[in-house]
């Protein structure tokens, strides 16, 4: 299972946000196992940052030439970088006005899935 920021977020939430919502994805569901991704879109600085503050899993969408040499940085400290976004399972943004429970309920559904 794949846990992916929404589109681009790096850039207006931040390497750290994405960090602490990990964290309390795992400390929601601690039997949950997933890869996390946060999307950079183009954004080669956000990207770094992300890679930088130990997030797993990185999007970039952005010149071909600058993905070589992230995806060289990101192996360097274990991390991954693609290149296209991949499918979502659950899209969080349809449950944007639900109440906390409905939330936390959903969210420990998809993550206790095998």
């Amino acid at each position: 299972m794949v846990i992916a920021s929404a589109p681009r977020a790096a850039g207006y939430a931040g390497p750290a946000w994405f960090g602490a919502l990990l964290d309390a994805a795992r400390a929601a569901v601690p039997a949950a196992r997933f890869r996390a991704l946060l999307d950079c879109g183009e954004d080669a600085g956000a990207a770094l940052a992300a890679i930088r503050t130990g997030i797993s899993g990185v999007v970039f969408t952005g010149r071909a030439d600058v993905a070589l040499r992230l995806a060289a940085i990101a192996a360097q400290a274990a991390a991954t970088l693609l290149t296209s976004r991949p499918e979502v399972a659950l899209d969080l943004g349809d449950l944007f006005f639900a109440d906390r429970e409905t939330l936390r309920r959903r969210c420990a559904e998809i993550l206790g899935r095998e």
